[in-house]
């Protein structure tokens, strides 16, 4: 089986070469709708996308480094084709803030861009460090100004990979990132950004495989098989896990289901499941112990499984 993630669409004629650059001294931007006037009217060929997460906060929620450290960012661009987000790492302020995510987001693997795009911290690199091109953002289009509760950086970037767009990451910390518990990110649902990703695993992944396997029988996993379509539903051959209760029950029932028969679905130990697996495990959280069982299965990320925690 090939791997799940690839280009299926046929990129405009005049976006496969490279784009010159137009130096930013600055892009400290105040909402989308300020974005997107800004996108189209100061920046040319290439533009930024980052603003501040909270528009009425006392400071900047993020801060460029300095312009001399940002030609490494520019010069990578100026190689790449026009159909590319670029980000680049970066630090928190406060340090220890959101560590998880930051470690996630700073770390992932340059094939982790695009196979872990479905989990619960959004896009593979951090929104207010994303440059592409003009023309390519007037072809994805425009943000979803739909206004507060809208996770607007996470719709446009599901379109940006729809229309056979790419992910890059330039390995410096170039972007001072700071926290604010009073940012606009914190009003969007959990359940509207659930419901998002659901739909985009179903649209983008799920119909590579025939059938596969939910890694956790918990209430995560569950919630999953409960969110999927029917016809999706019917894909899940089983559920695995560590936990011997779990295990010995033997198998979940879809109560809440009009069919009849309710759906039974069997519970393994994971080393008796068969891939592909979709893992609704958290990473970074049990000392190391998931990150060795999914090790020790000699697995390939994007073929064999794909991350949904």
């Amino acid at each position: 089986m090939g791997r799940v993630l690839h280009c299926r669409t046929r990129i405009p004629s005049g976006m496969g070469r490279a784009c010159p650059l137009v130096p930013l001294d600055s892009y400290l931007l105040r909402g989308v709708t300020a974005f997107g006037r800004l996108s189209h009217e100061h920046y040319g060929e290439m533009g930024p996308f980052g603003f501040p997460a909270q528009e009425a906060a006392a400071e900047p929620s993020h801060v460029c480094c300095s312009s001399g450290s940002r030609k490494s960012y520019w010069k990578h661009l100026d190689v790449r084709p026009c159909v590319q987000i670029v980000g680049c790492q970066v630090r928190r302020d406060p340090p220890n803030s959101t560590e998880r995510y930051t470690r996630w987001i700073n770390q992932l693997a340059p094939d982790q861009l695009l196979t872990q795009v479905f989990t619960s911290n959004g896009p593979t690199v951090i929104m207010p460090t994303w440059f592409c091109s003009r023309a390519w953002f007037s072809y994805v289009g425009p943000f979803d100004e739909g206004g507060k509760g809208e996770p607007e950086d996470l719709l446009f970037f599901y379109s940006h990979l729809r229309k056979g767009g790419g992910v890059i990451r330039v390995d410096q910390s170039l972007l001072l990132y700071r926290y604010h518990p009073n940012a606009a990110t914190h009003s969007v649902l959990e359940t509207t950004i659930w419901t998002h990703r659901v739909r985009f695993l179903e649209e983008w992944a799920l119909p590579h495989w025939a059938t596969f396997t939910i890694w956790n029988a918990g209430r995560q996993g569950r919630r999953l098989y409960r969110s999927l379509t029917a016809g999706m539903r019917r894909k899940v051959v089983a559920f695995c896990d560590v936990d011997e209760n779990k295990i010995r029950k033997g198998f979940y029932c879809h109560e809440d289901s009009q069919e009849r028969p309710k759906p039974r679905v069997p519970i393994l130990h994971f080393r008796a499941a068969r891939p592909p697996f979709v893992i609704c495990v958290k990473l970074d959280l049990t000392g190391g112990a998931f990150e060795d069982n999914l090790r020790s299965l000699h697995l390939q990320e994007g073929r064999d499984f794909l991350h949904f925690s």
